[in-house]
């Protein structure tokens, strides 16, 4: 059993900051790729951002420069680092990581329950 846990959103004003948060817990034995992705209203679930074991990062064009990725592999956490937030931005953010757990061979993509985005005035 995995667990992703996502926490970190909420209401910004346009121009603001806020850091997402996503921790995996449960019968883990390596963590490979993990990510963010979002979902606003009426729109189909986009990439982020993913970060790779080694610290490899991929952004989505809209995302590059204001966004940054990064994880903690001692407390299995990814972060999300999101700055000069605008409208456009709100979304429920997906937290995502393919983990191998300890009992199982194949390489699995995980997702956590979403955290609220919202970026208004």
């Amino acid at each position: 059993q995995v667990q992703l846990v996502e926490s970190g959103g909420g209401l910004v004003q346009p121009g603001g900051f806020l850091r997402l948060s996503c921790e995996a817990s449960g019968s883990i034995s390596s963590i490979y790729t993990t990510g963010w992705y979002r979902q606003a209203p009426g729109k189909q679930r986009e990439l982020v951002a993913v970060v790779g074991a080694n610290g490899d990062t991929r952004y989505a064009d809209s995302m590059q420069g204001r966004f940054n990725i990064y994880r903690d592999n001692a407390k299995n956490t990814t972060y999300l680092q999101m700055n000069s937030l605008t409208p456009d931005d709100t979304a429920v953010y997906y937290c995502s990581a393919v983990i191998r757990t300890i009992t199982g061979t194949a390489h699995t993509m995980y997702w956590g329950q979403g955290t609220q985005v919202t970026v208004s005035s």
